[in-house]
Protein backbone atom coordinates (compact mmCIF):
# COMPACT_ATOMS: atom_id res chain seq x y z
CA UNK A 1 0.00 0.00 0.00
CA UNK A 2 0.97 3.56 -0.89
CA UNK A 3 1.50 6.03 1.71
CA UNK A 4 -0.77 9.09 1.79
CA UNK A 5 0.87 11.90 -0.39
CA UNK A 6 -0.61 15.61 1.24
CA UNK A 7 -2.06 18.14 -1.21
CA UNK A 8 0.15 20.77 1.45
CA UNK A 9 2.30 23.81 1.21
CA UNK A 10 5.03 21.29 0.84
CA UNK A 11 4.35 19.94 -2.13
CA UNK A 12 3.12 23.45 -3.75
CA UNK A 13 6.51 24.97 -3.59
CA UNK A 14 8.41 21.76 -4.59
CA UNK A 15 6.37 21.90 -7.67
CA UNK A 16 6.53 25.60 -8.08
CA UNK A 17 10.30 25.39 -7.95
CA UNK A 18 10.64 22.71 -10.45
CA UNK A 19 8.45 24.27 -12.62
CA UNK A 20 10.49 27.40 -12.23
CA UNK A 21 13.48 24.95 -13.29
CA UNK A 22 11.56 23.77 -16.39
CA UNK A 23 12.52 24.70 -19.77
CA UNK A 24 8.16 23.94 -20.08
CA UNK A 25 8.13 25.95 -17.13
CA UNK A 26 5.57 23.50 -15.42
CA UNK A 27 6.06 20.38 -13.32
CA UNK A 28 3.77 17.60 -11.90
CA UNK A 29 3.35 15.54 -9.53
CA UNK A 30 1.62 12.11 -10.04
CA UNK A 31 -0.60 10.92 -7.18
CA UNK A 32 -1.32 7.76 -9.38
CA UNK A 33 0.31 4.61 -11.00
CA UNK A 34 0.52 4.71 -14.20
CA UNK A 35 -1.93 1.87 -14.39
CA UNK A 36 -4.75 2.73 -12.56
CA UNK A 37 -7.53 4.07 -14.63
CA UNK A 38 -7.63 7.44 -13.05
CA UNK A 39 -5.21 9.82 -13.42
CA UNK A 40 -4.91 12.34 -10.79
CA UNK A 41 -2.31 15.01 -10.48
CA UNK A 42 -0.92 18.36 -8.85
CA UNK A 43 1.15 20.86 -11.57
CA UNK A 44 2.90 23.83 -10.77
CA UNK A 45 2.80 26.43 -13.43
CA UNK A 46 4.66 29.59 -14.23
CA UNK A 47 3.29 32.36 -15.99
CA UNK A 48 5.45 32.00 -18.98
CA UNK A 49 4.12 28.23 -19.88
CA UNK A 50 2.61 27.87 -23.19
CA UNK A 51 -0.64 25.15 -22.92
CA UNK A 52 -1.60 25.22 -26.13
CA UNK A 53 -5.32 24.65 -27.57
CA UNK A 54 -6.44 20.87 -27.10
CA UNK A 55 -9.11 18.89 -26.68
CA UNK A 56 -9.48 14.65 -25.64
CA UNK A 57 -11.76 13.23 -28.15
CA UNK A 58 -11.91 9.65 -26.08
CA UNK A 59 -15.21 9.41 -24.46
CA UNK A 60 -13.91 8.77 -21.15
CA UNK A 61 -11.52 11.60 -21.30
CA UNK A 62 -13.47 14.11 -19.60
CA UNK A 63 -10.90 16.40 -17.29
CA UNK A 64 -11.52 18.00 -13.82
CA UNK A 65 -9.06 20.87 -12.68
CA UNK A 66 -9.11 22.71 -10.11
CA UNK A 67 -7.00 25.51 -9.04
CA UNK A 68 -5.18 25.14 -5.82
CA UNK A 69 -2.85 28.19 -5.64
CA UNK A 70 -3.05 31.16 -7.53
CA UNK A 71 -4.66 32.12 -11.13
CA UNK A 72 -4.95 30.52 -14.10
CA UNK A 73 -7.03 31.68 -17.09
CA UNK A 74 -9.37 28.85 -18.86
CA UNK A 75 -9.93 29.78 -22.14
CA UNK A 76 -12.71 28.04 -24.55
CA UNK A 77 -12.85 27.42 -28.26
CA UNK A 78 -15.46 26.37 -30.81
CA UNK A 79 -13.91 24.36 -33.63
CA UNK A 80 -12.72 27.08 -36.04
CA UNK A 81 -10.47 28.45 -33.04
CA UNK A 82 -13.48 31.34 -32.30
CA UNK A 83 -13.24 32.12 -28.55
CA UNK A 84 -16.83 30.95 -26.67
CA UNK A 85 -15.69 32.06 -23.06
CA UNK A 86 -12.68 33.04 -21.10
CA UNK A 87 -12.70 32.03 -17.64
CA UNK A 88 -11.00 32.96 -14.59
CA UNK A 89 -9.99 30.02 -12.40
CA UNK A 90 -8.43 30.98 -9.17
CA UNK A 91 -7.69 29.31 -5.37
CA UNK A 92 -10.15 30.44 -3.48
CA UNK A 93 -12.16 33.09 -5.75
CA UNK A 94 -15.45 32.50 -7.14
CA UNK A 95 -14.59 29.88 -9.92
CA UNK A 96 -12.14 27.36 -8.28
CA UNK A 97 -12.39 24.60 -11.32
CA UNK A 98 -13.86 23.25 -14.03
CA UNK A 99 -15.16 19.76 -15.27
CA UNK A 100 -14.58 19.50 -19.21
CA UNK A 101 -16.41 16.89 -21.73
CA UNK A 102 -14.52 15.66 -24.37
CA UNK A 103 -14.34 17.34 -27.86
CA UNK A 104 -14.22 20.81 -25.99
CA UNK A 105 -11.36 23.03 -27.16
CA UNK A 106 -9.32 24.47 -24.15
CA UNK A 107 -6.18 25.93 -23.04
CA UNK A 108 -4.82 27.57 -19.66
CA UNK A 109 -3.15 30.44 -19.37
CA UNK A 110 -1.19 31.14 -16.07
CA UNK A 111 -1.74 34.76 -14.64
CA UNK A 112 0.00 34.30 -11.56
CA UNK A 113 3.31 32.92 -10.35
CA UNK A 114 4.00 29.52 -8.48
CA UNK A 115 0.41 28.44 -9.80
CA UNK A 116 -0.73 24.89 -8.52
CA UNK A 117 -3.64 22.89 -10.87
CA UNK A 118 -4.75 19.47 -10.01
CA UNK A 119 -6.06 17.50 -12.73
CA UNK A 120 -8.52 14.30 -12.55
CA UNK A 121 -8.93 12.38 -16.37
CA UNK A 122 -9.21 8.58 -17.10
CA UNK A 123 -5.96 6.93 -17.98
CA UNK A 124 -4.07 5.57 -19.58
CA UNK A 125 -2.14 8.74 -20.13
CA UNK A 126 -1.52 9.03 -24.08
CA UNK A 127 -0.12 12.00 -26.03
CA UNK A 128 -2.56 14.44 -28.19
CA UNK A 129 -3.07 13.19 -31.74
CA UNK A 130 -3.54 16.02 -34.80
CA UNK A 131 -7.33 15.99 -34.21
CA UNK A 132 -6.96 16.86 -30.60
CA UNK A 133 -4.41 19.76 -31.16
CA UNK A 134 -5.54 22.90 -32.72
CA UNK A 135 -4.57 23.83 -36.47
CA UNK A 136 -4.99 27.60 -35.91
CA UNK A 137 -3.12 27.71 -32.38
CA UNK A 138 0.88 27.34 -32.77
CA UNK A 139 2.30 24.51 -31.59
CA UNK A 140 4.84 24.54 -28.05
CA UNK A 141 8.52 25.45 -29.86
CA UNK A 142 7.16 27.55 -32.55
CA UNK A 143 8.03 31.31 -33.24
CA UNK A 144 4.04 32.32 -33.24
CA UNK A 145 3.78 30.91 -29.26
CA UNK A 146 5.08 34.74 -27.53
CA UNK A 147 2.43 36.87 -29.31
CA UNK A 148 -0.57 34.02 -29.04
CA UNK A 149 0.59 33.32 -25.70
CA UNK A 150 0.46 37.55 -24.75
CA UNK A 151 -3.34 37.35 -26.64
CA UNK A 152 -4.21 34.63 -24.44
CA UNK A 153 -3.11 36.72 -21.55
CA UNK A 154 -5.02 39.50 -22.35
CA UNK A 155 -8.37 38.17 -22.27
CA UNK A 156 -8.10 38.07 -18.74
CA UNK A 157 -7.26 42.04 -18.07
CA UNK A 158 -10.73 43.33 -18.82
CA UNK A 159 -11.60 41.12 -15.66
CA UNK A 160 -9.24 42.89 -13.35
CA UNK A 161 -6.33 40.82 -13.91
CA UNK A 162 -2.92 42.86 -14.03
CA UNK A 163 -0.55 42.07 -16.39
CA UNK A 164 2.14 39.20 -15.38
Amino acid sequence: MRAPVFLDRALFAELADKAADSPRRRAHHNLHDMSEPCHRLAVGLQPDTYIPPHRHLSDDKAETLLVLQGRIGLLLFAEDGSLQQARLLEAGGDCQGVDLTPGQFHALVVLTADSILFECKAGPYRPLVEAEQAAWAPREGEPAVADYLAWMRAQFRPLGDSPV
